[in-house]
Formats: structure tokens, sequence, C-alpha cells
């Protein structure tokens, strides 16, 4: 601890400052806290400044990361499509990847209040089947997959 350069007379009064050492950090009260500590910080701020949406099935909110973005087919047709990129033009809605959030999504007509209209959800289902039946189905140990280098011919 030293004596302010700036204040001569702080070191008169008894008052210190503390410098942090390298590789040291100090909060506002003077506590030293490790570098891992304020990066595990940083990753709990970014968890929580996610951008939140309301399921249009369950009608619970959730991180964007969560949650499908569907639009409407556009060109006059009535389908509901998945965004995979979340970047297609349009007025967009989220849904749950669950079969429980389609259901009742389908049940109060929501796809068409949601996006004006659109009522084909089978691009939808088909997602969410897909989604469903990868996690749900053992991969078998027996099936071989040929190398497709050309070089065999």
């Amino acid at each position: 601890m030293s004596a302010c350069p700036q204040h001569p007379a702080s070191a008169r009064l008894g008052v210190s400052y503390r410098t942090p050492g390298p590789g040291r950090l100090e909060d506002r009260a003077g506590r030293q806290v490790q570098q891992e500590d304020t990066r595990n910080v940083a990753q709990v701020q970014h968890l929580e400044n996610q951008p939140q949406r309301t399921c249009i099935g369950c009608r619970q909110k959730g991180p964007r990361s969560e949650l499908l973005r569907l639009v409407s087919g556009g060109s006059g047709s009535s389908a509901v499509v998945v965004d995979e990129r979340r970047r297609m033009a349009g007025r967009g809605a989220w849904l749950h990847p669950s079969e429980k959030c389609l259901a009742l999504a389908v049940k109060r007509r929501a796809f068409g209040r949601a996006l004006n209209g659109a009522t084909g959800t089978a691009d939808v289902e088909r997602r969410i089947m897909a989604g469903t039946k990868a996690v749900d189905t053992p991969v078998a140990a027996a099936t071989t997959v040929q190398p497709e280098s050309g070089s065999e011919n």
C-alpha cells in the first residue's frame, strides 16, 4: 500500500491506495478478484441478456436460441416454413421444438393468428419429428460407410 502521489496529505491522514499486482484485478470495494471469476460473471451476464421470445404453443418465454423461428411461405402460399438461419424476411413466430408445443399451437390455431393466415404446418411437423427421432433413436453400430473418394474404380 502506498500514498496517493496526487494527494500527499493522504499519507498523514492514514488513507492508503492499493494498486493490484500483475494478473490481479480488484473490484470497486478493493477486493481482489481472479481473472477466471470475471469471465464467469461475464458469461452469466451474457446468458441473462439473451433476447427472450414467446412460444406460440405453450405461451412460455424462453431464450431465442432455444426456439424455432417460423415464417409464412410467401408468394401466396399458406405454408409455414422453419427459418433455420433466422434470417428470412417477414414476420416471424417462435415455437419450442417439441411435439407438445406443436400440438398446442395447432389446437389453439396459433399459426394463423401469428403469421396472417398461414396454416400449412407440414414442414414444421417434419422438422420437429426429425429432431425427436434423432434424439430417441440409437445409432446402429453395425452400419459401415463406403468412402467416396473415387479411387476405388
